[in-house]
């Protein structure tokens, strides 16, 4: 699809309207404000909810093998979780699914 430079740049600026006010919204409407308690605890559950959202999708479905799940993955995810439920270590448990996703890779050709 073919747009124009005006149509381009209305879709750049309506993007950063767009993002100009979802930020606003928290922090010039309610930023001087108290947030009660139950959203506070909601959101704390943010980044748990999205982060495997994004990682999912990677393990399962991965575009390197044509969207078919590869024991390579599977076996570093599960081993970047267990590493990281045992230790608490964020950087550790990063570094043994790599490796593990490496080393499997490797071995796996």
């Amino acid at each position: 699809m073919n747009y124009s430079d005006a149509n381009i740049w209305f879709i750049i600026a309506a993007m950063g309207v767009g993002t100009f006010l979802i930020r606003f919204s928290f922090i010039g409407l309610v930023g001087n404000r108290d947030i009660p308690s139950w959203i506070l605890r909601l959101l704390r559950y943010t980044p748990v909810a999205v982060l495997p959202g994004i990682a999912a999708p990677l393990v399962f479905f991965p575009e390197a093998t044509g969207g078919q799940p590869d024991p390579a993955r599977l076996l570093a995810a599960t081993v970047t979780m267990a590493v990281g439920i045992k230790t608490k270590n964020v950087i550790l448990s990063i570094t043994s699914g790599a490796v593990t996703l490496y080393g499997m890779m490797y071995f796996l050709g």
